[in-house]
């Protein structure tokens, strides 16, 4: 296999690998290319007049970072917080805007490779989301896991306050 071939294969294969997730009992899937880092749920500093789907700030490393309960945004059952519970803080670009967010989810599951050829467009009826926010559905033993496109998890005004919050919270430890 030669330099090149190798390359595009590594290229590939890093756009075909997905973190797999638990949240409310539904198996959810974001690319890995989003990803910065996952870390274990912990104290949120609650913000006031905020959507009820933002579920605070964290303070990591100095940043602030806006904290969104994906159950409650996709108006799933909440579950109880526990040892398993997880932030994935992602970068997403939305409206040409780089923005940071965590995602809390029940349980992290595992990496896994997708390739476009094993996803499958998305229902029109059947999920327990909007399919907006749906990527694609790709075929397991089981079942299906839902792909979620994060870049459409939030509307424009989501990220208008989501953005606002960076920087009126940066603006405040000056």
């Amino acid at each position: 296999m030669s330099l090149e071939e190798i390359v595009n294969e590594l290229a590939v294969t890093e756009q075909d690998q997905h973190l797999t997730f638990d949240l409310s009992d539904e198996e959810l899937a974001v690319p890995v290319m989003n990803i910065r880092e996952i870390i274990r749920y912990g104290k949120l500093t609650k913000m006031p007049m905020v959507p009820n789907f933002i579920e605070g700030v964290i303070n990591l490393r100095g940043n602030v970072v806006p904290v969104i309960n994906l159950a409650s945004k996709f108006a799933l059952e909440t579950k109880n917080t526990d040892k398993r519970t997880c932030i994935i803080i992602m970068e997403v670009s939305i409206d040409d805007e780089s923005v940071v967010m965590g995602i809390v989810v029940d349980k992290v599951l595992q990496v896994i490779e997708i390739p476009d050829d094993d996803i499958e467009p998305t229902p029109s009826l059947g999920a327990k989301i909007q399919t907006n926010f749906i990527k694609g559905m790709a075929k397991k033993d089981d079942g299906f896991t839902i792909i979620l496109d994060i870049s459409q998890v939030l509307s424009a005004e989501e990220v208008a306050i989501v953005s606002d919050m960076h920087k009126s919270l940066d603006s405040d430890e000056r």
